[in-house]
């Protein structure tokens, strides 16, 4: 069975600028606008392409989702899914069990994203990647795992977490 990817990245800075706007229809603030797109870059540059983005419907993960498509080398195929929207770690983890592709981006949301990254860790994990993830899951960050088993069949302890990249550590 091939090596299968797992991307998990929290959507980037959301504007809190206009307080009469749901929270699902809050956009990017400009510094969101800056990171997603180096988020992107940075994906490309360490071929960690993704085959299907799963992306909660929110706007603020739509466009921290555009801003890093529009880097990539390749189209990738994205569905937007409902159950993402401030999902707890139970919710992501059905989700990409229906998968069926080699490599999946999810983009979501804290704490639910922060929660599943710390609760799929498992056997062959880098413990200093999973301390900073335990510090802190900042906006646009990006945790990578790695897992030879079917999607189906992944569990919480069932992937080898091997990075947590954060726009602060690209600058």
């Amino acid at each position: 069975m091939p090596l299968r990817q797992l991307l998990i990245l929290r959507h980037a800075k959301s504007s809190w600028d206009d307080p009469a706007l749901a929270d699902f229809d809050r956009p990017l603030a400009p510094r969101g606008l800056k990171t997603a797109p180096l988020m992107g870059r940075e994906l490309a540059r360490r071929g960690w392409l993704p085959d299907l983005a799963l992306v909660s419907p929110a706007l603020r993960t739509r466009d921290t989702w555009r801003l890093i498509a529009q880097e990539l080398p390749k189209h990738v195929q994205a569905e937007f899914a409902e159950e993402l929207y401030e999902a707890a770690p139970a919710a992501v983890l059905a989700r990409v069990r229906q998968v069926r592709a080699t490599s999946v981006l999810v983009i979501g949301h804290n704490p639910g994203l922060q929660h599943f990254a710390l609760r799929l860790a498992g056997a062959g994990s880098d413990e200093g990647v999973f301390k900073k993830i335990e510090a802190k899951f900042p906006t646009a960050a990006l945790a990578r795992f790695t897992l030879g088993e079917d999607w189906a069949d992944l569990d919480f302890r069932g992937a080898r977490l091997t990075h947590c990249v954060r726009p602060k550590d690209l600058v």
